[in-house]
């Protein structure tokens, strides 16, 4: 049966997320945080942090480590077949028709209502991910880390994987207790 409920939590949102990982991370965690349990927010924004910081595909690397945890090695098998059905079976059935109607305007025009959902999406996550940070770490922790955070992005350009890795470090070395 986990086995099923691992399939479902990365086919169901990958299926739905049309866009990729950035599009699909908002619901894989409503799967595996608020309906399976099998992570609580503060360590599914962790794992978030640190599969950005790594190369390739967010989503991927997100099932291969929540199935292994959850299932082990067949448990992450699944999860990664699951996470790129979606997009095979997109490419195989509907890549075809898609691009024959490219130029459509209620193609242009459906497609136009994705965007402002992702990004609702995503900034939902983010704010969920503020609050449980704040609840954890307190007022100026966070406000030390988001703050030096945009600074090193923002003004000195620093890349987001060397921000994400010395915010970890920071937390891992001051707050360990909390």
């Amino acid at each position: 049966m986990i086995y099923w409920e691992i399939f479902l939590a990365f086919f169901i949102p990958n299926i739905v997320g049309y866009g990729g990982g950035p599009a699909s991370i908002p619901l894989i965690q409503m799967e595996v945080v608020d309906r399976y349990g099998w992570m609580t927010v503060s360590e599914f924004g962790e794992l978030l942090a640190i599969g950005n910081a790594l190369p390739g595909p967010i989503a991927t690397k997100m099932a291969g480590y929540i199935g292994y945890e959850v299932g082990g090695v067949f448990g992450a098998t699944i999860a990664l077949f699951a996470t790129v059905a979606p997009s095979l079976i997109a490419m195989v059935f509907l890549l075809g028709i898609l691009y024959k109607f490219k130029d459509s305007p209620k193609v242009k025009k459906m497609t136009s209502f994705v965007k402002p959902t992702i990004g609702v999406l995503l900034g939902v996550l983010a704010i969920e991910f503020f609050v449980t940070s704040w609840e954890g770490a307190g007022t100026w922790q966070t406000v030390l880390l988001a703050g030096g955070s945009f600074l090193l992005m923002e003004k000195w350009k620093v890349h987001p994987a060397f921000v994400i890795a010395g915010s970890l470090l920071y937390g891992a070395l001051f707050l360990g207790h909390v």
